[in-house]
């Protein structure tokens, strides 16, 4: 009994030893040259599969609705007007939104969120009673269809008013208690805030922005102060420069 070995080309050298081995030598190339084609499909096939994995992302679609008028409710139960519409990915509704959009780069932009709170109580009907309200930022990347809450230190839902320029967002911020007040500039991608300055005072309407240098202005308590804003702090304006008024 011939034994065979395990590879082609071994039985190859074996059977040219033997009668008619010739004959069989050609069957074994053949059976060689077959194995080759499949190792050679094997391995074109791999670099098929590999290769899709580097082709373009999906594209998302992301688009905002049509406006409605709602009525929103703050902590101390005031109502007041709010027009909302909703945030729709790829065809489906993710989130209420509500005010202008701020187009941060081309591919991320912000918007403020809205949401809808049961605003119904332990004994009363098991209806719920939904209601209005302001919530955090979202930043929503259009390549990926990725929407984030932002984490915007000291931001207070009911009385703060962000101000954004470029990647930053400037407003007047609170304690968890509500017994301080601060001047805040965040920066988009940083924990930390560049700017919060305490201040004696309540709530104050959105900051205003200049440019050149990049310059926010607080008018909180009554008084006017401003911050050129750098890279990765936020220093009070001198006086003298602020009378100059912006550089263009």
């Amino acid at each position: 009994m011939i034994n065979l070995s395990n590879t082609p080309e071994a039985t190859l050298r074996v059977l040219q030893r033997r009668p008619c081995g010739q004959i069989s030598a050609l069957l074994v190339q053949v059976h060689i040259i077959g194995h080759t084609v499949r190792l050679r499909w094997i391995f074109i096939s791999s670099l098929l599969l590999s290769g899709s994995s580097f082709a373009a992302p999906k594209a998302h679609t992301v688009v905002l609705g049509q406006w409605r008028s709602v009525e929103v409710r703050t902590e101390a139960g005031e109502k007041q007007p709010l027009k909302v519409r909703e945030l729709m990915i790829d065809g489906k509704a993710r989130e209420h939104t509500a005010g202008a959009v701020h187009e941060v780069t081309d591919r991320f932009f912000v918007v403020r969120r809205a949401i809808r709170l049961n605003d119904a109580l332990p004994h009363d009907a098991r209806n719920p009673q939904w209601i209005w309200q302001l919530d955090a930022w979202l930043s929503i990347d259009r390549q990926t269809g990725r929407v984030t809450a932002l984490n915007l230190s000291a931001f207070n839902s009911d009385t703060s008013q962000a101000s954004w320029y470029r990647d930053y967002a400037a407003y007047c911020g609170a304690s968890d208690d509500g017994a301080k007040a601060y001047m805040v500039v965040s920066q988009l991608g940083r924990r930390k805030p560049l700017l919060r300055k305490e201040y004696a005072g309540q709530a104050c309407a959105a900051p205003t922005w200049e440019r050149s240098p990049s310059r926010v202005t607080f008018t909180a308590a009554g008084e006017k102060t401003s911050f050129v804003v750098h890279a990765h702090s936020a220093d009070p304006q001198p006086e003298t420069a602020e009378e100059e008024g912006p550089q263009q």
